[in-house]
């Protein structure tokens, strides 16, 4: 225990410098964006920003289905992403041909979803992303930015910043001494601050606490949302006649747990209460499977012990195992995703999330 103390304060005083160094080159960034040397460009159609400041998950795609659920009856909405980790360039359009390699996880995730209520598509320069899906579809009249606080070439109408409830910003250092992309001061460019992944047991006195720590502006608003978590669905529905579901398994049975998330803790989590025998295999954060990842998957899966054995996954990694071309045959019956979803708390005073978002979206007062 000493010898770890005294490694992490050793690794401290040597990160801590870039940290410093890393640092001031966002404040200076930030600088020149707010005084109009380097210039945000505004659109005639309102863009609602949804990110964070924290390297790694913190539930962003669960946020944004949230927001397409319930605006989209509303709103005609082009969603954008840059795509991350895809092998193109450019901006793209998602259409039924698309695959994680031309549009990357998430968007494909949110294009098998909702690609009858949004336009989905990538690029890695916004600005031209949204010129583009304007161009290409006149009638939206909304846009949503995933994963883009940093990207401040958009000025967006609205800025959602989610926070990790395990990881409170407060309490974190800049890169690479901690995992903070800019200055927890950033929070101040926030319309709305959502913590996610709150557990279920949270008291009146820590929503407080929490909210007294984060010492938000009096403009910004501040919810909590959480995960819950639906049925077991087939990975690969046209081979899957077996069917299973979580409270049909017993103390005999086995789970491997399949994950390439960046937190998967959480989701690890959720299995703890259930009587079955459960093991990981956990992979990087938007993990391509090559062959040898799933010789090892299959190692692992005959390996388990148990009447009966399946692997479960997350909704995420799941899309990247439907267009896996190595995945074996035989083991497609036999692998589940778990499906998730995002729950809101109301604010502290009664106000509804969505409620809140549209008033923003209409310019209208949210403070009364």
């Amino acid at each position: 225990m000493k010898n770890k103390k005294n490694k992490d304060l050793i690794l401290s005083y040597i990160l801590t410098p870039f940290s410093w160094l890393y640092g001031a080159v966002m404040w200076v960034r930030n600088k020149m964006f707010d005084s109009g040397i380097l210039k945000e460009v505004s659109f005639d159609i309102p863009v609602i920003s949804v990110g964070n400041i924290t390297v790694g998950g913190t539930g962003k795609t669960p946020h944004v289905e949230f927001l397409i659920s319930y605006l989209s009856s509303t709103y005609n909405i082009g969603v954008l992403s840059r795509g991350y980790k895809r092998k193109t360039k450019g901006f793209i359009e998602a259409t039924p041909r698309s695959t994680t390699e031309t549009i990357g996880d998430e968007p494909l995730q949110l294009y098998q979803k909702f690609g009858m209520k949004v336009k989905v598509a990538v690029c890695e320069n916004r600005k031209k992303g949204i010129q583009e899906l304007q161009r290409l579809n006149p009638e939206l009249d909304l846009i949503l930015l995933d994963d883009a606080f940093q990207h401040r070439w958009v000025k967006p109408k609205v800025s959602i910043l989610l926070m990790d409830y395990n990881r409170p910003i407060n309490k974190d250092h800049i890169l690479p001494l901690g995992r903070l992309r800019e200055s927890a001061h950033a929070v101040n460019r926030a319309d709305v601050v959502v913590v996610t992944k709150c557990p279920v047991s949270m008291t009146p006195l820590q929503y407080r606490l929490l909210s007294k720590d984060l010492d938000l502006m009096s403009y910004q608003k501040l919810f909590f949302s959480r995960y819950t978590y639906g049925g077991l669905m087939p990975v690969f529905p046209d081979d899957s006649p077996y069917r299973a579901s979580l409270g049909s398994l017993t103390e005999n049975d086995s789970v491997l747990l399949l994950t390439g998330i960046a937190h998967p803790r959480y989701f690890v989590r959720y299995f703890k209460n259930y009587p079955f025998k459960v093991k990981v295999e956990h992979f990087p954060d938007h993990h391509d499977f090559r062959r040898h990842d799933i010789d090892r998957i299959r190692e692992r899966y005959q390996k388990l012990k148990g009447d009966r054995k399946i692997i479960v996954t997350t909704e995420k990694d799941a899309v990247r195992l439907n267009c896996n071309p190595y995945f074996p045959k035989d083991l497609k019956p036999f692998i589940f995703y778990l499906p998730i979803s995002v729950e809101m708390e109301a604010g502290f005073e009664g106000e509804d999330f969505i409620s809140v978002v549209r008033k923003l979206i209409d310019n209208t007062d949210v403070l009364g």
